[in-house]
C-alpha cells in the first residue's frame, strides 16, 4: 500500500463489506469495550447502509458445517435474506478459497472488515489482505475481543500494518457525505432507526 492510497476519504463505489464469524459463541465471549448488543447493532447498521448503497457484502462463518459452532446470529443474518454464507474450517478467512474468490469477484480494492474476535478472525485476514495489496479499514465498534487487552493489541497490530480504523457511524457518514445525495431518504431512515435503537440499548 502506498502513502497515496491512504489519503482521502473513502467512497462507497470503491468498497466491499466483509463480515466474519458473527456467531453466538463469539458474541458470548466478547469482553472488550463495546458490549455485545452494541456490536450487533453496529453490524446491522453497516449492513443496512451497504444495502442502501449497493455495496457488495460477504458473510462468513467458521465451523458450522463441522458442528463446532452455531450459525450467524439471527438478528444479523435476517438483515441479509438470500445471501450465501461462506462456512470455513480455517481461523483466517483469507486462507479459505471460497472466501478469497468471493472477495476477488466483487472487483473492489478497498475492503471494510468486521469480525469476531478482533485478535483472531479480524486481525489475520486484515493483515493478509494488506499484504496482497488491498486497502483495508476495520470498524472498531462493530468488533470485539475475548479481552480488552486482546482487542486493543489487535487494533494496534492492524493499524501498524497499515489498515485504517473507523467507527460505524463515522463510516456511514464517510460513504454518504451529502444530504443532496439521491439516497438521502434511505440514509435518514437508517440513521433514525439506529439512533432509536442505540438510545434504547444504552438507556
Amino acid at each position: 500500500m502506498t502513502d497515496l492510497q491512504l489519503l482521502g476519504v473513502w467512497k462507497r463505489e470503491d468498497v466491499a463489506l466483509l463480515l466474519i464469524d458473527y456467531q453466538e459463541e463469539m458474541f458470548a465471549n466478547i469482553r472488550s469495550t463495546t458490549p455485545a448488543d452494541l456490536v450487533e447493532l453496529n453490524v446491522r447498521l453497516l449492513i443496512r447502509t451497504a444495502k442502501a448503497f449497493d455495496i457488495p457484502i460477504i458473510l462468513s462463518t467458521v465451523g458450522v458445517g463441522m458442528g463446532v459452532n452455531k450459525p450467524t446470529r439471527a438478528a444479523i443474518s435476517d438483515e441479509l435474506p438470500g445471501i450465501t454464507i461462506i462456512d470455513r474450517s480455517s481461523m483466517n478467512a483469507w486462507e479459505d478459497d471460497a472466501f478469497l474468490s468471493a472477495v476477488k469477484a466483487t472487483g473492489k480494492r478497498r475492503l471494510v472488515f468486521g469480525a469476531l474476535y478482533t485478535e483472531i478472525c479480524l486481525a489475520f485476514p486484515v493483515v493478509d489482505a494488506l499484504k496482497d495489496g488491498y486497502d483495508v479499514s476495520y470498524v472498531v465498534d462493530a468488533v470485539g475481543g475475548m479481552s480488552a487487552l486482546g482487542h486493543d493489541t489487535a487494533i494496534t497490530r492492524m493499524a501498524h500494518a497499515g489498515a485504517v480504523p473507523n467507527t460505524a457511524v463515522a463510516l456511514v457518514t464517510e460513504l454518504f457525505r451529502d444530504w443532496k445525495d439521491p439516497v438521502s431518504g434511505k440514509v435518514r431512515e437508517i440513521v433514525g432507526w439506529y439512533l432509536s435503537e442505540h438510545a434504547r440499548l444504552t438507556a
